[in-house]
């Protein structure tokens, strides 16, 4: 498993990045945990790499007014042990922990796997249950996407070919709000053959994103409908996860069956929702 050969650049700035970008065939490498194992099976077989590692500006983890911002290259570990994100988001050092080994959050980065958009990937589901907004700059300037809108499909975002993500700000929800992240681990890699992330607000407003079923994460909205302000006993959950995942393209592999899959993300709704209450 060789890659292509390809000419390595390190952008020292967001600026030289986009400007290294705008030249051709050109890959960004933040972590490279993702990108490696395509350019070694040449899924992938860019002309250049541009690594943006190194650039300061694109890394850390701040509140800002009524928002956590956290830079696209920032590691899962860090997300992890941050005390900021504990205090005002909890679910994402959650998720950021449950990511990949030890090795995988330390190099790996929130900004490359919402950009390769994995579907068995936990931040896909974590930025959408949260609300969050992805930020990118290219040469036409600075656009910011809800997460709704950045995934676009099967390993596929809105990401322009000469723009980077340079932070994901999440809005800080309100104070009682409750939020959990529920996986069912494929042992190997430790995607999330289904991962489940839930949040609920003292209004009785619920949000429920899944990783892992579908050819995209997506937001529940059939479970949401039925749950949102109501009271989380069994019988309104059993209720509200009863058409999970309903209208979706599921995923089948030699993981999982279309069927099992359903069934798991059901039983890992049912889990978050009661975790919930």
């Amino acid at each position: 498993m060789i890659p292509a050969s390809f000419e390595y650049k390190r952008a020292r700035s967001v600026k030289a990045a986009i400007e290294l970008l705008a030249d051709g065939n050109a890959k960004v490498l933040s972590g490279g945990h993702s990108l490696v194992p395509a350019l070694k099976l040449r899924l992938n077989q860019p002309e250049m790499l541009v690594d943006i590692a190194r650039i300061a500006s694109l890394k850390g983890i701040k509140v800002s007014g009524k928002e956590l911002v956290i830079g696209s290259t920032t590691t899962h570990q860090e997300i992890a042990s941050s005390d900021i994100v504990k205090e005002h988001l909890s679910i994402l050092a959650e998720g950021a922990g449950a990511i990949g080994d030890v090795q995988v959050r330390n190099k790996g980065t929130l900004g490359g796997s919402l950009a390769h958009a994995d579907p068995s990937a936990d931040w896909p589901a974590l930025v959408l249950v949260s609300n969050a907004k992805v930020v990118l700059e290219g040469s036409g300037g600075e656009r910011t996407l809800n997460a709704a809108d950045f995934f676009t499909g099967f390993f596929s975002t809105a990401l322009a070919s000469d723009e980077i993500i340079t932070e994901i700000r999440f809005p800080i929800p309100a104070k009682g709000t409750k939020s959990t992240y529920q996986k069912f681990v494929q042992p190997a890699s430790r995607f999330a053959l289904v991962g489940c992330a839930a949040m609920r607000e003292p209004s009785g407003e619920t949000r429920v994103a899944f990783s892992g079923v579908a050819d995209a994460a997506f937001r529940d909205t059939g479970i949401e409908n039925a749950i949102s302000g109501k009271t989380l006993t069994a019988e309104n959950i059993n209720h509200a996860v009863s058409d999970t995942a309903k209208g979706q393209d599921i995923m089948s592999d030699h993981y999982a069956s279309e069927e099992y899959r359903v069934h798991l993300a059901k039983v890992f709704a049912k889990r978050a929702l009661m975790a919930l209450a």
